[in-house]
């Protein structure tokens, strides 16, 4: 079978090495640090440092491999800098076959609370979205110029175990009330890690699929759900007017786009069955 390689395997990554192995297919965890590369091994996973901060200079091999792409821009700026340096290690390090790479609907800006599919023309409105748009346009500029086969994913706000935000439910932070939240989209864990491996084997060359459960709600409700599965408090309703003096600014960048994600490509193309096909199911399987 084809060698997998996966830069920036940590939550996902590991998961999706795991579920290659299990499948008899090689694969090898790239990480940015020798520490996260012993934490990789330990979990039976091989694994190779690469810091795409840095020039590149002893690095894994790339030549026929599949690759997935799923480390984290820099935290600033509009240009994705470690997409760039990797494409420029594939002249020396050899190109790899065919590419999955993770993106974020963020990249569909604010839609008003408007249904969203595939076709809808891109608006990133923050950096951390336009981060991803330009990690898109690098990487579909390497497909046409190399032959190499490419799959995005625009990936919604990812929930699983360890991935909730019960800590914030603690402090009792506040959010916006239900009557003026913006919708939002999610994804298991567990199913994103069976959409990356079929984008791999069944995704269009040049395809980009919508990633989520397909069961928008609003900011609000995904709060006041996980709580109550967790059994914290509910936290406090402020108006919208108050947000911007008492919510972080990472939260009111999220507050002030909404959007309603169709997912039916994925379902259609990828033929994926989703374990969990709302939040309610996708709780359940966070115990």
């Amino acid at each position: 079978m084809t060698h997998k390689v996966i830069i920036g395997c940590g939550y996902l990554g590991t998961r999706v090495a795991l579920a290659c192995l299990q499948q008899g297919a090689p694969v090898t965890g790239v990480v940015r640090t020798t520490a996260s590369a012993e934490g990789l091994r330990a979990a039976g996973v091989a694994a190779a440092v690469l810091d795409l901060d840095q020039p590149l200079i002893d690095t894994p091999a790339f030549q026929d491999t599949e690759l997935f792409y799923f480390a984290p821009p820099l935290g600033e700026g509009a240009e994705e800098t470690r997409v760039r340096q990797l494409i420029s290690g594939f002249e020396q390090l050899g190109q790899p076959r065919r590419i999955v790479y993770l993106s974020t609907t963020g990249v569909y800006g604010d839609c008003a609370g408007a249904w969203v599919d595939e076709t809808r023309p891109v608006n990133p409105r923050v950096d951390r979205a336009r981060r991803r748009w330009d990690g898109e346009q690098r990487f579909a500029a390497w497909s046409r110029a190399s032959g190499g086969a490419l799959v995005i994913l625009r990936v919604a706000g990812i929930y699983g175990p360890g991935k909730l935000p019960l800590a914030r439910l603690r402090r009792g932070e506040p959010t916006v009330r239900e009557s003026e939240a913006p919708y939002t989209n999610r994804i298991h864990i567990d199913d994103l890690v069976q959409v990356c491996l079929a984008a791999l084997a069944r995704g269009g060359d040049g395809e980009v699929y919508n990633v989520s459960d397909g069961a928008p709600g609003n900011m609000t409700d995904y709060f006041n759900q996980v709580a109550d599965w967790a059994g914290l408090p509910r936290p406090p309703q402020i108006p919208l007017a108050e947000a911007t003096d008492r919510l972080s600014a990472g939260m009111l960048s999220y507050l002030r786009e909404s959007r309603r994600l169709d997912s039916g490509k994925l379902r259609r193309e990828l033929g994926v069955e989703l374990r969990y096909p709302d939040l309610a199911s996708g709780l359940e399987g966070c115990r």
